[in-house]
């Protein structure tokens, strides 16, 4: 068979310029003087295109001759022959194309977004404000959604509690906090603890304890939002939202960044960083802040990412905090770059958490940062404070 079937699985113009010219000279050798190029390259540019072919279940020479559906990759084949060689039967297995699955998530919730309406701008009378400081609202690893038994993790919990407690924490540090201009809400990411239809973790498809479905999870994720958001703009002029990418929900913390874009699209005050980038930064005079849930990179190795990631701010300051989350437990260390720090969850622990006998405690804090000075004062507010 020659090449013709690897024309669909071309991927840019130079690689079909390539395969047409080796399917019209008969081989690698003879097209390479006509393109200008050395065999080597050729070889390259059809074994890629080759590859791609295979990986959507075409291989003739192994006798894969049946494409798979679209949105799939070839995750194995085995095929039987009998005396003579020739194939009998054959199994093919697939998995989800992560990339393509990806591309469709992110182009429905641009679609998603055009549509919602927005909301409409608040009239902001407050004064006296200072406008030198930031406060700095930090939540990380909510996981809405989780559904705890009282006998096996010490205590019920489920997605009313979890709403609930999120609002009158927000009501609490809100009222205890500076009158500072500025605020950021700081979510470090897994704010829901199921990212679909099914209870597990996107990559290592951990079965999760889900409290009800995964719709009613989004609807309540938004209202609870939308409410925190509107309290912060009754109390700071200007509101910035983070929405961190992480390992529970990596996919809907893409929707939540472009849907509250869009619902605050024609506020003023509000800004929400758009980033596809798991790292985040936000810079306040001489301060800057930087963010990462904690999944890709662990506090004693995150500061050269954050000063590499963002160098022009990191040049610009002179005082730099690093904010993570993930692993529940407070931890904080001071390097030469920066101070780096991992989050609390305010959140009930789960039959994970419970059997291997992860035992945090449960707060969340609000950090006051000066323009000129940096961090100045901070208010840690558990659980059983709000939780009346």
């Amino acid at each position: 068979m020659g090449l013709e079937y690897l024309r669909p699985f071309v991927t840019t113009e130079r690689q079909l310029e390539i395969l047409e010219s080796v399917i019209k000279h008969g081989s690698n050798n003879k097209a390479a003087p006509t393109l200008g190029i050395a065999r080597q390259r050729v070889d390259q540019a059809i074994q890629l295109i080759k590859l791609k072919a295979a990986q959507n279940g075409v291989s003739p020479e192994h006798d894969l001759t049946h494409p798979i559906a679209p949105g799939q990759l070839l995750k194995g084949a085995s095929t039987m022959y009998d005396a003579d060689g020739v194939p009998k039967l054959q199994w093919v297995k697939t998995s989800v194309d992560a990339s393509i699955q990806a591309n469709l998530i992110e182009e429905s919730v641009k679609v998603f977004a055009e549509t919602i309406k927005k909301e409409k701008p608040l009239k902001f009378t407050k004064k006296n404000l200072e406008k030198e400081l930031l406060s700095l609202y930090v939540i990380t690893d909510y996981h809405l959604g989780v559904l705890c038994w009282g006998e096996e993790c010490g205590e019920d919990w489920d997605t009313k509690k979890s709403e609930d407690l999120l609002v009158k924490w927000f009501q609490y540090a809100i009222k205890v906090s500076p009158d500072s201009e500025t605020a950021i809400f700081g979510q470090l990411g897994d704010f829901l603890h199921i990212d679909g239809l099914l209870p597990v973790t996107p990559a290592s498809k951990h079965v999760l304890d889900a409290d009800t479905r995964f719709q009613k999870i989004v609807r309540v994720a938004i209202r609870s939002i939308r409410r925190v958001v509107k309290l912060l703009l009754e109390k700071h002029k200007y509101v910035h939202i983070i929405m961190a990418d992480a390992n529970h929900d990596e996919s809907s913390s893409a929707w939540l960044r472009e849907l509250f874009y869009a619902f605050y699209d024609d506020e003023p005050r509000i800004t929400v960083d758009r980033s596809p980038d798991t790292y985040y930064c936000y810079e306040h005079g001489k301060t800057s802040l930087f963010f990462h849930h904690g999944h890709k990179k662990n506090p004693n190795n995150i500061d050269d990412v954050f000063t590499s990631k963002f160098r022009d701010v990191f040049g610009r300051t002179k005082y730099s905090y690093g904010h993570m989350g993930h692993m529940h437990h407070q931890f904080l260390k001071e390097t030469n770059l920066m101070i780096v720090e991992q989050h609390r969850t305010l959140s009930a622990p789960d039959a994970y958490a419970s059997r291997g006998g992860y035992m945090s405690g449960r707060s969340a804090c609000v950090i006051t940062y000066h323009k000129d000075h940096g961090e100045v004062s901070r208010n840690v507010i558990n659980n059983n404070i709000v939780d009346q």
